[in-house]
């Protein structure tokens, strides 16, 4: 990577293409343009989806992504990657010739095992190798308690599997609650062995399409503009609830964050 200042941090982004624009790249894009980072997007998936369910899915090429990469790190100095929808052993470990290159740039994983209707994306061999391949190199991982489940599945808790997820080699886990039947959501965050902090929200009626996204990339987003984990952890969820809180009902299945809800004009 070439060593010269940059207007604005780059962030890359390996993340698949949905063409609802409420998950993967255009989510991505949108929430690091709202943390003033530009964005530097590597398509690891084409996907067929609308905002009810995932239809199908095409990984790329493991050497079209790696070449996607190498292109931009050859010339842009990146300050952080976001690893989204890696639906292959071969896209995974493409992902990994990048980062073991890089090891001074902090990674943020969503890891996106399933669609929001509960369809698998990820094998249990694509579970294996992100757990051998990228955990070790993650800096914060971000799963919901479902994918925690999948991730680790010898926790007979969802503590003691993200215990077992900081064993296997990341360094922060944030294990988000939306999933749990609780009255309100609650986030917990661990490291060093021990859960550091437990975030509680309100919990909004209906569900979201591309929330994971977009707590990932903000988490991301504010890494690279110089935050420390916890206070870019904890500002990530306070700017995506805000922006379910403000989402909408585009189509005819989950409702879409509004990412760019700090630009609208306030009501008068």
């Amino acid at each position: 990577m070439k060593q010269h200042s940059s207007p604005v941090p780059v962030v890359m982004v390996f993340s698949g293409n949905d063409p609802t624009g409420g998950a993967g790249i255009q989510a991505d894009i949108e929430a690091l343009l709202s943390h003033g980072c530009h964005t530097a997007p590597v398509i690891s998936a084409l996907t067929v989806q609308d905002t009810q369910d995932v239809i199908s899915y095409t990984p790329l090429d493991g050497e079209l992504i790696v070449a996607q990469a190498r292109a931009v790190l050859e010339d842009m100095p990146v300050s952080a990657f976001k690893l989204g929808l890696l639906p292959g052993i071969d896209v995974v470990e493409a992902v990994h010739l990048i980062l073991r290159d890089y090891p001074d740039i902090p990674v943020i994983m969503d890891p996106v095992l399933a669609s929001g209707s509960g369809a698998m994306l990820a094998d249990e061999g694509v579970i294996d190798a992100m757990c051998a391949l990228l955990l070790p190199l993650v800096t914060v991982l971000t799963p919901n308690s479902r994918e925690a489940r999948l991730l680790a599945p010898e926790g007979d808790t969802l503590e003691a599997c993200a215990m077992a997820l900081l064993d296997k080699g990341a360094e922060f886990v944030l294990v988000t609650g939306t999933h749990e039947n609780t009255p309100s959501v609650e986030n917990r965050l661990y490291s060093n062995r021990r859960m550091l902090e437990s975030f509680t929200y309100e919990r909004l009626n209906g569900s979201f399409h591309g929330s994971g996204c977009t707590l990932a990339s903000s988490i991301a987003g504010l890494l690279a503009q110089g935050l420390e984990p916890f206070s870019a952890i904890h500002e990530a969820q306070d700017y995506t609830w805000q922006s379910l809180a403000q989402g909408h009902r585009i189509g005819m299945g989950q409702q879409l964050p509004n990412r760019l809800f700090w630009a609208q004009d306030e009501p008068e």
